[in-house]
């Protein structure tokens, strides 16, 4: 006579249900349609699309670690070019290099008489600004004032230099100051890299009337 199940022993309930447990939960994942099944297939299609991610991500992380690196390098660059537009700016600032030489000629106890602008030379990459300069002073303070040009943060070139002695020079409407022994014309040209300052572009020519 066969016994209820309900008379079977707890173990054996226990080890039948355990194994129902098992048959229903594998069926779920193999069975097709089921929704078990459905996030098995959805799951076994995200871990394949993951792959060739982390893939990247290994690649990437080279440029992560050389973030810091990357910064370094750039930070100096921008302080270099920085640097650079002090040396040779974009604009001509014609008026801070002409603070700048009278500075540096006040320093020195040397006067200048006379600034004149000269027209602008275009080059390849950059243009000259010239400007010719009657000064004087005592002989070692000039030879300062050309030392102290040379230490300007633009670059300076002096030439066309014309040195005489301060007892030859008459017909002057200017008092020299006490000392004074050299007077001379020079150009001072300075430089700057800005197309736009350029002279401006010749006038279109007009169109030929139609008849």
């Amino acid at each position: 006579m066969a016994t209820a199940f309900r008379d079977w022993p707890w173990p054996i309930q226990a080890l039948f249900f355990l194994g129902l447990a098992v048959v229903v939960i594998a069926a779920g994942f193999y069975i097709p349609g089921l929704p078990v099944a459905t996030v098995r297939t959805e799951l076994e299609a995200a871990q394949q699309e993951e792959k060739p991610l982390e893939a990247d991500v290994a690649s990437l992380r080279v440029y992560k670690q050389r973030r810091a690196e990357l910064q370094s390098e750039m930070d100096a660059l921008t302080k270099q070019l920085a640097t650079l537009q002090t040396i040779v700016p974009e604009d001509k600032k014609v008026d801070e290099f002409i603070i700048m030489i009278q500075s540096a000629a006040v320093s020195s106890g040397v006067s200048i008489r006379r600034l004149k602008a000269l027209p602008i030379a275009p080059k390849q990459f950059y243009f000259e600004v010239p400007f010719e300069i009657d000064c004087d002073g005592p002989y070692f303070a000039v030879l300062d004032f050309f030392s102290k040009l040379g230490r300007l943060s633009r670059i300076i070139n002096v030439g066309d230099m014309k040195l005489t002695s301060a007892a030859t020079k008459t017909g002057t409407t200017y008092r020299m100051t006490p000392g004074t022994s050299v007077t001379g014309v020079m150009t001072v040209t300075t430089f700057f890299s800005k197309a736009a300052d350029a002279a401006p572009p010749a006038a279109p020519t007009a169109a030929p009337a139609k008849r």
